[in-house]
């Protein structure tokens, strides 16, 4: 996420002091890669790897659908962002 990140310029340094809502912007893209790595927190601690016992228990559908939701919302946002970029 950092490289593709900083390589689509979605940095918070990319973004200008006198954008308006600058610094919201800056929040936001700072938190995109925590979306990355809940996910990923989520894996290991809740996903079928890690060597699990039989019967652990994991999340409910609803907390599924939140990860799906978000890794899909910012995986779609950095498509468009790259394919945005001048060529």
């Amino acid at each position: 996420m950092k490289l593709t990140s900083k390589e689509l310029e979605l940095t918070p340094g990319d973004i200008p002091d006198k954008s308006r809502a600058a610094e919201t912007i800056k929040s936001l893209l700072s938190n995109l890669a925590t979306i990355t790595q809940g996910v990923a927190e989520l894996r290991n601690h809740y996903g079928t790897g890690h060597g699990k016992v039989a019967g652990a228990k994991g999340l409910q559908s609803r907390h599924a659908k939140l990860a799906v939701g978000a890794a899909s919302t910012l995986a779609v946002f950095l498509a468009e962002t790259h394919k945005e970029r001048p060529k």
